[in-house]
């Protein structure tokens, strides 16, 4: 699981070309919910009762995963509405010289202008609208992605939702941002719920979002949240759910699949900031997690310490090279959880897998063709699906469906 924002696995905004799911037929009469939605393109679903969305998901994912067995019926949410943690607004100009902050149109560069989103947390959403009142005020230019001049490229807001605390990071192409301390002033004066406010700078020719350098300008640099009991620390490039009830939910799902007793060696592949592990880690006798990219790693091991969590251990490595070499090793290791990125796992991965022979694996899935891809690549070399239970991480798309499978020798 990569750790970075630029190359988050779980989007739900702006997504939704790499699905069979349809969006359904609006009646053409019927009001449209959000005044962005023709624009916008990042919640196809948005005018859709929650109810017709649940089903037409649920009816895809059981004829995707009818080869393989039953699909349970899906989870869904009880308030569908303003579910995500994060919330990313890219910086422009409209024709009027006014200056804008959303989303890019589908397929596009073009900013669209969003004032609020029924996906955004509400207060992330307030705080975006500050800042581009405040832009204006302190004479701050916003970047043009074709002249390459200006300032101001993006902001990203994370919320804590158990804690309550609140994440500025402001991405700007250079790290001279003037006025900086009075502009963090005047904006907590109106927000004093934000907690950290961070200076990424970014000042490639890129769709990433984040460049490499920052600097904290105010609090800690990172907030904290709680997930099934245990509390991560996030940073700007943290990898964490966007939706943390249904991933309360997903992780439960996933770690009551597993069926731990206590006596169980556990694998937790594609492990990221450790969380899955983490978690499990009550009900294992040893978690093992390992991660490709190295700042997952730092942020896992010290989350592991945070929660006083000693039973575990974390490893930079590729995830399939380390089963091999654990296979060869024979180390006994009991379940496998898996949780890979939209691309599901590739066959290199799957056949070391394979070597490793666990009795169980849990798969926890953000893309439902690839899974059943790979669900295939696994039932031909002897593991059969017992169960599998879709979980909506992202109502209002059409995309995405969480899906979490057991599977067993």
């Amino acid at each position: 699981m990569n750790a970075s924002v630029n190359n988050e696995k779980h989007s739900g905004k702006q997504a939704g070309k790499s699905t069979g799911i349809q969006a359904g037929k609006r009646k053409a009469e019927g009001p449209m919910r959000c005044p962005y939605e023709k624009e916008c393109g990042g919640c196809q679903n948005v005018s859709r009762p929650y109810k017709e969305q649940l089903k037409e998901k649920q009816k895809y994912m059981e004829k995707l995963l009818a080869p393989f067995g039953k699909v349970q019926p899906i989870i869904g949410m009880k308030n569908p509405d303003h579910y995500r943690n994060k919330v990313h607004a890219v910086f422009g100009i409209d024709k009027k010289k006014n200056i804008v902050a959303g989303v890019y149109k589908e397929n596009t560069h073009y900013v669209v202008d969003v004032d609020a989103c029924f996906l955004d947390d509400e207060k992330a959403d307030a705080i975006i609208g500050t800042i581009k009142r405040l832009l204006k005020s302190f004479k701050i230019k916003t970047y043009n992605e074709d002249t390459g001049y200006g300032l101001f490229r993006h902001v990203l807001i994370r919320t804590g939702r158990q804690s309550g605390k609140i994440m500025v990071v402001l991405v700007l192409s250079s790290p001279i941002m003037p006025s900086k301390n009075n502009f963090v002033k005047a904006l907590r004066e109106e927000h004093p719920e934000i907690t950290t406010v961070i200076v990424n700078v970014n000042d490639r020719k890129t769709s990433m979002v984040l460049g490499d350098k920052q600097q904290v300008i105010y609090g800690k640099g990172y907030i904290t949240d709680s997930l099934c009991g245990k509390s991560f620390k996030l940073s700007p490039k943290s990898f964490y759910q966007v939706n943390p009830v249904q991933t309360e939910i997903l992780y439960k799902t996933a770690i009551d699949f597993a069926g731990l007793s206590g006596k169980e060696v556990v694998l937790d592949a594609y492990c990221g900031i450790g969380t899955i592990g983490i978690i499990a880690a009550d009900k294992a006798k040893e978690v093992i997690g390992v991660e490709l990219n190295k700042d997952a790693v730092r942020d896992a091991v010290n989350n592991a310490r945070f929660n006083k969590v000693k039973n575990i251990s974390f490893y930079e490595k590729d995830a399939g090279q380390f089963m091999v070499e654990l296979a060869e090793q024979r180390v006994p290791i009991d379940v496998v959880f898996m949780d890979p990125p939209r691309s599901g796992s590739d066959e290199a991965f799957l056949s070391s897998l394979v070597k490793l022979s666990p009795q169980k694996v849990v798969y926890i899935s953000c893309g439902p063709e690839t899974l059943a891809r790979d669900l295939q690549y696994l039932v031909k070399k002897g593991y059969r699906m017992e169960k599998a239970v879709p979980v909506d991480m992202f109502p209002h798309t059409r995309a995405h469906v969480e899906t979490v499978v057991l599977l067993s020798k």
